[in-house]
């Protein structure tokens, strides 16, 4: 992508009033986030397609009201092992200790160890490995014991 192509993007989102806009070409991405001036509102549908609507039924019989989330405390890149090749930290069902590392966030050419802050079990794992992330965005649920 060229700088033109990228100054497109953003005027693209300064003209519409989108929130986000993403384009991906290759291994190739931009992503320009507006500044939102007013509220719309969003429209859902009463019902969610069956296979939607079972997957988030499941979803929500797991999930448990002191389950706790992690979340990213950085923006970066997720990896779920220490090197390619190599075993994952922690996968759904494993049982974790304080201080346990859970994923590698990489920012900046730093690699930066997100420990688990309690001793549970591991339910969800929301982040695919090598994906970016968002500060705040969820990495995963734990259940307390």
């Amino acid at each position: 992508m060229t700088i033109d192509e990228i100054k497109e993007f953003i005027q693209i989102v300064k003209d519409t009033g989108i929130a986000e806009l993403e384009v991906r070409r290759g291994e190739n991405s931009v992503r320009v986030r507006g500044i939102a001036s007013h509220t719309q509102d969003i429209v859902l549908p009463a019902t969610l397609p069956a296979h939607l609507s079972t997957a988030a039924a499941s979803a929500a019989k797991q999930e448990d009201e002191r389950d706790i989330v992690v979340k990213s405390p950085i923006v970066g890149t997720y990896y779920d092992a220490p090197s390619p090749g190599s075993s994952a930290f922690v996968k759904p069902g494993d049982r974790v200790e304080p201080k346990q590392v859970l994923c590698i966030i990489e920012s900046m050419k730093l690699m930066n160890e997100i420990e688990s802050e309690v001793a549970g079990v591991i339910i969800h794992n929301h982040v695919e490995n090598g994906r970016p992330v968002e500060y705040g965005e969820s990495l995963f649920t734990i259940r307390p014991d």
